[in-house]
């Protein structure tokens, strides 16, 4: 599977997570605004080609990391969801990086 599509597997993924993570909260459709929709929107931005779809969905995973770390050292009943969006937003950030490695690293001609 190339980076691409792991990129936006992990995204709409992610997105998942915080949907179900937020559904019972007390006001879900402001966490839905803010933790479902964005990497929602990087997943759309990714599938039509956006040049930097990448790189936002790399910077909005390290917020992501942070806050599911957060989530997961001081709320216990929210862990699974907290450990979930850690791993995707980890896999976010090497699929939004493996371009620029490939292209950094790349045997020169």
């Amino acid at each position: 599977m190339n980076a691409h599509k792991t990129l936006i597997g992990a995204l709409v993924a992610l997105a998942a997570v915080y949907a179900f993570w937020f559904a019972r909260d007390a006001h879900p459709v402001a966490a839905l605004l803010v933790f479902a929709l964005p990497p929602a929107l990087c997943a759309m931005a990714a599938m039509l080609g956006l040049r930097t779809a990448g790189f936002w969905s790399g910077v909005l995973a390290l917020l992501w990391f942070s806050h599911a770390v957060m989530a997961a050292w001081t709320r216990p009943p929210e862990r699974g969801f907290a450990f979930m969006a850690i791993a995707l937003s980890i896999v976010v950030v090497f699929a939004a990086s493996i371009p620029g490695l490939r292209a950094r690293f790349a045997k020169r001609r």
